[in-house]
Order: structure tokens, then sequence, then C-alpha cells
């Protein structure tokens, strides 16, 4: 057998590579490029690898680890997990930097491959520097962080172990049900050793990325219980844009008169002007989507892992109802004690479309959710309306702000955002009108992800207008990839909405039955309050950027931006006080304070006896 003499990571980078997935008959590499930042841990064995080969594998150098791993993540998500990238850090901090975004890629099930350096394989000069020490475990070292954050880690000791750990990688990251974030923590010594590698395992390899079809008696069951049923309701979720059945749901829905409802990740995968979308559901839903689940006997989640602010904290839906999962992770298939259909969303609703006959959802039902969807358009456009008020009166509200980008983007932007107040504003109200054109992460709800995000959303799409919306707290928190967006000539717009803290967090405060209390800038210990000219930092930064005082002045400022050639921040201040009051579902937040506490105690007592968990 021939072999090529490699060091680790030479083969490594190698095969990365000659990694491809095949979709809808293109193959195209599987791996996108690589996002590192450079310290002893890396940069004399991985960074030599990849300085050899950056025109295979283009390497991107962010600001910030945690900040490109956000990237890397946004990419794939935007991608529909067809592609992905990988990021590499120095042993240290630089590391332990990613294991907050790990986390996040975990909880939101998409794929990213991190290379974090490590300690010697041979301790031979033990402690080096960065390296954390156990005296009960000589064994542990910083990059164990990521073993509850990864759907696979391996720690890579002699370079022949990645003969085995490459592929394993490969099938976490093109798993449909599994898929996740995969950490390989490679020793740094290892990394430039050399060693004879098959060179088979270096020939190109085309994955195709699989929908596993329904098991025909699940099927049966989920059509006999539509049959059955008098008031169906389908939640969908980003299972239904990964499987690449938009279109087929939005089909389905329309010939059997199904209505259906949103959660973050799943919406924008249908037109919002579909006549049975009834929008967000959950504690940031709509009064229409939230009616339906309240009221079905049937619900169907498509492609959802049904967590808290999907469910209203377990409470939302009729505890008669009954619930069935289409779902390819079959821990997600099985909650609630759920009918499950353990497959891919597309492949589960072509097979019900063929099960079901002639069968249609009842006219009455349908009818009753449109006339509450046309109620909820009313409520959406008077959230919408710009008043008069000048830069001297009270600052607009997020929804007023949402309402001037949604005038003033083009149909195809990609809207985005990521913590605070802006996603719930943005579920109940945001119009998406193409495909991809809704990009909120919120199963973690990460501030910091946004303008982070931004740029890999950009690098999946290039060819339209990412728009990052920030509050100023996620802002101030994680703001350097506004100088890699310059560097590498992607052009981001961001609206920063300036409340003067943590808005949201200060009305959850105060609902709890609290005082304004270290949550807005005001409310804090401080001698002064700091005078912050976000438009002055991001021109330092490298981008244009200006100030605007309402949003008449928002919507010119946004035409600007679209006819800039390079990333544009437009900052506006913003009431912390003002929220979309309309729609929603209870949230279950334990609450202390004796002024509050009653309620909160009524309301589970309430959950209780209606049947409720």
């Amino acid at each position: 057998m021939s072999s090529l003499r490699l060091t680790t990571a030479q083969a490594l980078v190698r095969y990365l590579t000659h990694q491809h997935v095949a979709c809808d008959g293109v193959e195209t590499p599987f791996f996108a490029g690589v996002w590192a930042i450079f310290g002893h841990g890396n940069v004399a064995g991985l960074g030599e690898a990849l300085s050899a080969a950056r025109q295979a594998l283009p390497t991107y150098r962010a600001h910030n680890e945690q900040a490109m791993a956000h990237a890397a993540i946004a990419f794939a998500k935007q991608a529909k997990r067809r592609r992905a990238m990988a990021c590499t850090t120095s042993i240290g901090p630089g590391a332990t930097n990613m294991v907050t975004a790990a986390a996040l890629a975990h909880v939101n099930r998409l794929p990213v491959l991190f290379l974090p350096g490590d300690v010697y394989a041979s301790r031979r000069p033990d402690p080096v520097l960065q390296q954390i020490e156990d005296p009960a475990d000589g064994t542990v070292s910083a990059n164990d962080c990521f073993r509850p954050v990864s759907r696979y880690f391996d720690r890579i000791t002699r370079p022949e172990q990645i003969l085995k750990a490459l592929p394993r990688a490969m099938t976490v990251l093109l798993d449909p049900g599994d898929c996740g974030p995969v950490t390989l923590s490679l020793c740094q010594d290892v990394q430039a050793e050399s060693f004879d590698f098959p060179e088979r395992f270096f020939d190109k390899q085309v994955w195709r990325i699989r929908a596993p079809p329904p098991d025909p008696h699940e099927i049966a069951d989920l059509a006999a219980a539509l049959h059955e049923s008098a008031a169906p309701l389908l939640v969908l979720g980003g299972g239904v844009k990964y499987s690449g059945a938009e279109d087929a749901t939005a089909a389905l829905a329309l010939a059997r008169r199904l209505p259906f409802a949103e959660t973050q990740a799943g919406k924008g995968a249908i037109a919002w002007d579909h006549p049975n979308n009834l929008g967000g559901v959950g504690v940031t839903g709509t009064s229409a989507a939230n009616d339906a689940a309240r009221t079905a006997d049937l619900i169907i989640g498509v492609g959802t892992r049904l967590q808290d602010f999907t469910t209203g904290s377990a409470a939302l839906f009729d505890p008669r109802a009954r619930i069935v999962q289409i779902n390819a992770n079959r821990h997600d298939a099985a909650k609630f004690g759920a009918l499950s259909v353990t497959a891919d969303a597309g492949a589960a609703l072509s097979a019900l479309s063929e099960r079901l006959g002639d069968w249609r959802a009842p006219e009455a039902w349908l009818n009753r959710l449109q006339e509450a969807k046309a109620g909820w358009g009313e409520v959406t456009d008077a959230a919408f309306a710009a008043d008069d008020a000048g830069p001297s009166d009270a600052p607009p509200s997020d929804a007023q702000v949402l309402g001037a980008l949604q005038r003033a983007l083009p149909a195809d932007a990609v809207v985005m955002a990521a913590a605070g107040g802006l996603p719930g504003e943005l579920h109940k109200l945001w119009r998406t009108r193409a495909a991809g054109g809704y990009h909120v992460e919120y199963g973690y709800s990460c501030m910091g992800y946004e303008i982070a995000g931004a740029l890999g959303v950009k690098m999946a799409e290039p060819q339209r207008e990412v728009c990052a919306l920030v509050g100023d707290g996620s802002y101030l928190m994680l703001n350097s990839e506004i100088a890699t967006s310059v560097m590498l000539g992607l052009k981001l717009i961001i609206v920063v909405l300036d409340n003067g803290g943590f808005g949201c967090i200060d009305r959850l405060q105060r609902a709890s039955g609290g005082e304004g209390f270290n949550n807005l800038l005001a409310d804090c210990l401080h001698v002064e309050l700091p005078a912050i000219d976000f438009a002055a930092h991001a021109r330092a930064l490298g981008a244009e950027a200006e100030q605007v005082d309402t949003v008449q002045d928002l919507e010119a400022a946004v035409q600007r931006a679209r006819a800039a050639t390079q990333t544009r921040v437009i900052v506006i201040r913003t009431d912390p006080r003002r929220a979309t009051q309309a729609g929603g579902a209870w949230w279950d937040v334990a609450v202390g304070a004796e002024t509050a506490r009653g309620a909160y105690e009524d309301r589970l007592a309430q959950i209780r006896k209606d049947g409720r968990p």
C-alpha cells in the first residue's frame, strides 16, 4: 500500500480538502474554509499546514475566537447544514473562548469543526504556557470543557489516530439526527510529528446527506390521527429548512387545509403571506398562532425540539391534545410523550401525503384561524407605524424600528438577531418575504452572535443584503468582527438599537416584581454615565457609520447603506420600556419577590388543575 509521509497537521488539512457533499446533483467542498487565530499551540503545526493549502482551503483571520466560531456556525445554518467551516485556536484561553459557541452549535444542532491546540502528549515540557494542571488527574486539559458541548470529542495524542477520528467527525457533522459540533483536540507536539499515512486516506470522498425515510407504521398512525382530528396544527421548526422541505410543506398545508405556526428556527421556511401561515408560536408568538395552539386537538411538530419558548413552558397546548413529533433526531421525536415519526421532515411529509387519500382538515377550523391571522396583521401594521415624534420626544420602540426596516430593506434581505428583546419582536412581527430571509439564533439566545453571525451569513450568501440587528449591550459585548467584515470586503448593514443597557432583562426584572437594578446603565453603580458614541466606534473599526434620531431618518439611512460598498453601521436610540404586548404566552420564570410570587403560584396551580405537567 502506497503512503505519504506528512505531519499530522498536514494530513488533517489534506483530508479536509478532499471532503465533498452532493446536493441536487452538484458536488461541493464540504469545508468552505478555516477560521484561525494562531498562537503557540497551533501556529507551528496546523498554521504551517494551512499556509501550504491556502488555495484549496482558505484560512480566515478573525479578531475574537468566540466570534469566529459564531461566524462559522451562522455560515452552516444559512447553508442549511450542507456546508461547514472549521475553527482553530491555540491552547488555553483561545480554545476556551470557543466553548460558548460550541454550546450554541450543540443546542441548535449545527455543524462546526473545532480544532483547538492542546498540551504536549509527551508531557516532556509540562506544564507548558497556559496549561491547566489538576493535581488529582494528569490527563485533564482545558479542552475538556468541550466534552459536554460537542457531539463528538477526541483528543489526538498520536498521528495515526486521525485515521479513525476524522471519518467519525464527518459522520457526525453530516448526520441529519445527531448533527452538531465536533472537537478534535490537537496536542501541539503531535501536530508537528510525521507519519506514513495511507495514500488512499486522501482520496476524494463525496458524502450524501441522508434523508431517513419514516417507518410505514408510524406514518399510518399519523394519518389515522389526522383523520380523527377536527383541529390539527403543524408547528414548523428548523428541520423543515435543513431537509429542504419548504416548498413541499407549503404545498401540503395548502392542499390539505392545514394551518401552521413557526418556531424561531422554522420562521421564514415559508413566506409570511402563505394563507395558512399563522406566524410565530409560543412565548414570543402571535395571537393567531397561540390561539390555534391552545385549541388544537392535534399538534404535529415538524423538525422542532419543542423548547420552552415554543410550548409556553409546557403550558400552551391543550393537555387533551395529541402531540406528534416528526424529527430525524430520535430524542426530539419522543418529547412530551409524542407519537414519534423518526424521519427526515420532507420524506415524512411526502409519505404522509400519499397516505392521506382525499382527507382535508375541516374548512371551518382553517377559516376561523385565517380570520385571526388577518386580525394579527392589523396589530403588526399598528406596531410598525411610524409616528411623528421628533428626536426630542420619546425614542421609537423596537417594533417601529422593525417597521422602518421592513419598508426599506429589499424583499430578499436576510434579517438577523440573537438576544434581548429583538428576537421576540421579530418572531411576532417580521414578515419574511424570501426563503432564508430570517436568521435568528434563539436556541441559546447568545449575546454577541449578531455581528459575527451576520458575517457568516454573508459568506454563505454574498449576493444578499444582510442586516444584523443588535442592542447596545450585545454590541459592547462582541463587535470586533466589524473589522473582519471590512477586511474581507463583505458588506454588512448593522443597526444598533441603543436603549441604554439591557432593556429586555430590565422589563423582565420589573415584571417579576423587582425594581430596576443593574440592567439599564442608569440603574447601575456609577460615578457618571458613559457617553458612548457607537457610530464613532464603528468608524474606528473601519466601517461607515451614522447616528439617526427618528424612524423616518432610519429608512433613509438604510437606503444609503444599501448603496454603500462596505459595512455600514446605523445607530438609533430606542425606548427600553416599550415592547409589543399583544400575542405571546406564559413563560415560567420563577420569581422570589413577594409582590409577584403569589401570582406566580396561582398560575402554576391553574396549570396543574388543567392537567398540564
